[in-house]
């Protein structure tokens, strides 16, 4: 579509200026766009035949594509003459010796700009998509030489090629973080998250388009299975017997009441977003004043931004702020301390995901151990989100942040909060500030799900709340979460007999307009359920395994034990619901059903348009308010009806 357009667009603009080339260097520009022309066209046939060859065949039948390697080296061998045609012209258009129309000769110009970016960011994209092991990741050796291979070089051999995928993943990560300062935090990070994507990758055979097709035909098996009956671990649990019924309404009104401290932590991005029309206007006068000296402020905060719309979003004064911090580097997040006298609380909000250095926070993934004195011992954590919460530690304990809080408030309670990545580290930030403040509440708002090992989840449950909105995916995300997800998704794709592009062209109705789930018929309709536990033919296919012929890079057959420890979500969860929401994209009067759930009710991963936007900090702030509003209008009818008894 891009070539053709580009193409159209050098076309009118030769047919436009054709009869004006009859000045000095005319003729160079004539030739520069006649040959352009040429050049787009057989581009444009190359990928025309490229896009038709695409189409054939079904994705765990690549036979009738097996012509498109020919199409793609003709492609990248066109790439040659588009580079030297592009230098050509940036050398006569450069020719200041040239006297033709002024207009023209800027079209032109504009015409060798465009060709150098498209090259640029063509190159780029290969150079980040291109794997130099293949897309099995697998080492090719014939019988023979398996045969004379010592343990030992074979060993070496196949420890060579797991280091090799690593650094293809770090160059990429190297590449994608270019703009920020990298020290050795950065390098530790990203050698770890490396080697988390070589494993998670290493045992498929999947590309973007694949994945994406996989992607909707779940949410299609999902949306049918959501309408027959649920499994019982599938369905949101009430409160426990213990737990009184209006315990779920004081708690959705404290997280109510805190979710704006922890969206307060986003800082102008947030209110920005919230106030698109009016926010710069309001936060004019903040811009203009100084930060008060009386309030202790770590970090940049240029023209006083971040601080106005934390005044803003909290409705505090200036000196009920004790410490904000807005220095940000990867495993170290801002925060603030607050006091809070609505609550009677002093008030700790961590950040969520905001940069670069948050992004790599999250995709620090490995387990590390915590212990805790009198209490628990070699619990697993997040590894990441674990250092980020000791870095607010140090700070809040041994620069004594907390101890001048509680000398302005001594009789004031301790509440932790956060969102996303902030609800995460609050977590643990909890539970190692509560054997030296017994009363400590947090309360973490759609907090990442692989945070966890299961002892820490259930000491958690004595202090910690944790407040999830419908089908958010980052609560769900965890790495034995995502390794279900890779294997439905290999299973479906594999073993659906239409084409991609049928698929992806019905999934992108279905997701935009909704309407009845396709019934795509697979080769899963005829098998019985002993049978799916085997993996079919055309799933062996994309799911690299042991054979005579080749090895994998990791041993990781489809159906092997799980290779992550599972982790889960922290404290007591209420999951909050749309009710009676049937349309893709509800109104603004959408009402929310709020309800006690377990963890488990959070162990795959659902597919749905909402999975992103339910995690947004104003969607959870409108949901709790929602729900807060009613709770009070109830409470409210009720007592004016036991008013209006009474008189009776």
């Amino acid at each position: 579509m891009r070539p053709r357009c580009w193409w159209i667009g050098i076309l009118v603009l030769y047919s436009v200026h054709k009869e004006q080339f009859n000045c000095v260097g005319g003729r160079q520009l004539h030739s520069y766009l006649l040959v352009l022309l040429i050049l787009l066209a057989a581009i444009i046939c190359a990928v025309a035949s490229i896009l038709y060859i695409s189409m054939q065949g079904t994705i765990s039948n690549p036979g009738p594509r097996k012509s498109l390697p020919k199409l793609l080296y003709l492609r990248l061998a066109l790439y040659l003459p588009e580079l030297v045609w592009a230098v050509v012209g940036a050398i006569w258009v450069s020719d200041t010796r040239a006297t033709c129309e002024r207009t023209m000769i800027d079209a032109i110009v504009g015409t060798v700009v465009t060709s150098w970016v498209i090259i640029v960011f063509t190159v780029v994209a290969v150079f980040i998509v291109f794997d130099p092991l293949g897309g099995k990741k697998t080492l090719y050796i014939s019988s023979n030489t398996v045969r004379n291979l010592e343990s030992s070089q074979s060993g070496q051999l196949f420890y060579n090629v797991k280091k090799t995928a690593t650094r293809v993943w770090e160059k990429r990560i190297r590449l994608l973080c270019c703009c920020i300062v990298q020290d050795d935090d950065h390098r530790v990070a990203f050698t770890s998250i490396a080697e988390l994507f070589r494993t998670y990758f290493s045992d498929t055979d999947l590309v973007p388009s694949d994945v994406a097709a996989g992607l909707t035909l779940l949410h299609q098996e999902q949306d049918k299975v959501e309408n027959c009956l649920k499994e019982p671990d599938e369905v949101l649990t009430q409160s426990p017997a213990s737990l009184a019924a209006d315990d779920l309404d004081v708690e959705l009104e404290n997280a109510a009441h805190y979710m704006k401290f922890a969206a307060a932590a986003y800082g102008w991005p947030y209110y920005i977003m919230t106030n698109p029309f009016t926010a710069l206007c309001k936060l004019k006068g903040d811009c203009c004043r100084g930060s008060p000296t009386e309030t202790d402020i770590v970090g940049g905060d240029r023209l006083n931004m971040h601080f106005g719309s934390i005044l803003k979003i909290t409705g505090l004064q200036y000196r009920d702020f004790i410490h904000i911090s807005f220095h940000n580097k990867i495993f170290e997040i801002p925060f603030f301390v607050a006091l809070d006298h609505k609550k009677e609380a002093i008030v700790v909000s961590v950040r969520g995901t905001l940069s670069f250095e948050d992004v790599l926070t999250d995709l620090s993934a490995d387990c590390e151990t915590l212990t805790l004195e009198d209490v628990l011992e070699n619990g697993l954590v997040h590894k990441g989100i674990t250092q980020a919460a000791n870095y607010i530690y140090r700070r809040l304990v041994n620069d004594g942040i907390l101890n001048q809080a509680f000398t302005i408030a001594p009789e004031y309670k301790l509440v932790v909060v956060g969102h996303s990545l902030g609800g995460g580290t609050a977590s643990i930030l909890a539970i190692m500030l509560r054997n030296a403040f017994p009363t400590l509440r947090c309360y973490a708002f759609s907090p990442p799900g692989g945070l966890l090992s299961k002892s820490l989840a259930d000491y958690t449950k004595q202090f910690i709340v944790s407040v999830i909105l419908g089908k958010d995916v980052v609560p769900r995300l965890s790495m034995p979460n995502m390794e279900d997800l890779k294997r439905r998704i290999v299973r479906i794709v594999a073993n659906c007999n239409r084409p991609k592009y049928q698929i992806l062209l019905h999934g992108c109705w279905y997701e935009v307009f909704g309407g009845e789930p396709d019934n795509f018929p697979t080769e899963l309709d005829r098998r019985s359920q002993e049978a799916l536990s085997q993996p079919l033919l055309a799933e062996e296919n994309l799911m690299v395994h042991r054979s005579p012929s080749y090895t994998t890079l990791d041993d990781s057959p489809l159906n092997s034990p799980p290779q992550y420890p599972q982790l889960f979500l922290p404290g007591r969860i209420i999951h909050i619901v749309e009710e009676n929401c049937a349309r893709r994209w509800c109104s603004s009067d959408t009402k929310y059903t709020a309800s006690w759930s377990k963890e488990t009710a959070f162990g795959n991963i659902l597919i749905s348009p909402k999975m992103i936007t339910d995690h947004m900090p104003d969607i959870v702030v409108k949901a709790l308010n929602s729900l807060a509003q009613e709770s009070e209008s109830c409470i409210s009818c009720q007592a004016q009806g036991d008013f209006a008894t009474n008189i009776v």
